[in-house]
């Protein structure tokens, strides 16, 4: 059974920054993605990364987001940087291409400005 929890989501000042990880079990060698959504928003890709590593980001998010992951750790990590305010939003990961049964609780970001 795939399971997928994110964490390290919480309270930030606008221009601050903030490390989310994305811990997996039950699936190994996958492409993964993170996605946010805002509130009154749909969901949005913001970032995706392959079985080698290869990154690919939503290209208004581009340098300030950071995709990453630990295969010890089977963890996918974001690391956003510079965040703003209209990014508050819950923040979720799943696989790449997505799987609706794949969708966790995901992890609350909120800035302040």
């Amino acid at each position: 059974q795939v399971q997928l929890v994110e964490s390290g989501g919480g309270l930030v000042q606008a221009g601050g920054s903030m490390r989310l990880s994305c811990a997996a079990s039950g699936i190994n060698n996958r492409a993964m993605a993170w996605f946010r959504q805002a509130p009154g928003k749909q969901r949005e890709f913001v970032a995706r990364i392959s079985i080698t590593g290869v990154t690919a980001y939503k290209d208004s998010l581009r340098g300030r987001f950071t995709i990453a992951r630990d295969y010890d750790k089977n963890t996918v990590h974001l690391q956003i940087d510079s965040l703003k305010p209209e990014e508050t939003a819950v923040y979720y990961c799943n696989t790449f291409p997505t799987n609706t049964n794949n969708w966790g609780q995901g992890t609350q970001v909120t800035v302040s400005s």
